[in-house]
């Protein structure tokens, strides 16, 4: 699905995804216009909100949920991740800061609402060096390593 860079309305398809779906994981990919990496963002950061959206907005009092805690995790290990896909031709970097904007809020509303169920990967833009196929396969993997862990968490709670 893809999210209009709206806070309100990305809000809205989130907790809609989440109430209706059900998913077990929740993967989200957003556009690192500065970066030549593929960054896993570990973090989602409920304050700070600032910047203004398409729509001219910023969300009420500059956060995700007024009463939510002030950073959540994903459940899934992003630095363990970034170590099992050192053998890619591609950078894959950890971070615990996906920026205040589109990106890190509804990185922070997924994980609220998923209990932790979600991730985020930050991608560069395409190039003549990172083309849409050999993006795409260097995600399948990424994603197929997530749904490993999940499988081993999903396992551990049973």
């Amino acid at each position: 699905m893809e999210l209009p860079v709206s806070y309100e309305i990305a809000k809205q398809k989130i907790i809609e995804m989440w109430e209706t779906l059900k998913p077990q994981l929740a993967i989200h990919v957003g556009l690192a216009t500065s970066s030549k990496v593929i960054i896993l963002e570990q973090t989602g950061k409920n304050k700070g909100y600032r910047e203004r959206d398409i729509t001219g907005r910023c969300p009420e009092a500059n956060c995700c949920i007024m009463d939510g805690a002030n950073r959540l995790d994903s459940a899934i290990n992003m630095k363990t991740l970034c170590r099992q896909l050192s053998q890619l031709e591609s950078d894959v970097i950890f971070s615990r800061d996906a920026g205040r904007y589109l990106c890190d809020y509804v990185y922070y509303v997924s994980l609220y609402c998923g209990n932790g169920m979600a991730a985020f990967i930050h991608v560069p833009p395409l190039s003549k060096a990172l083309t849409a196929n050999f993006l795409g396969r260097v995600l399948q993997k990424i994603i197929q390593e997530m749904l490993l862990q999940l499988q081993e968490i999903l396992c551990e709670t049973q």
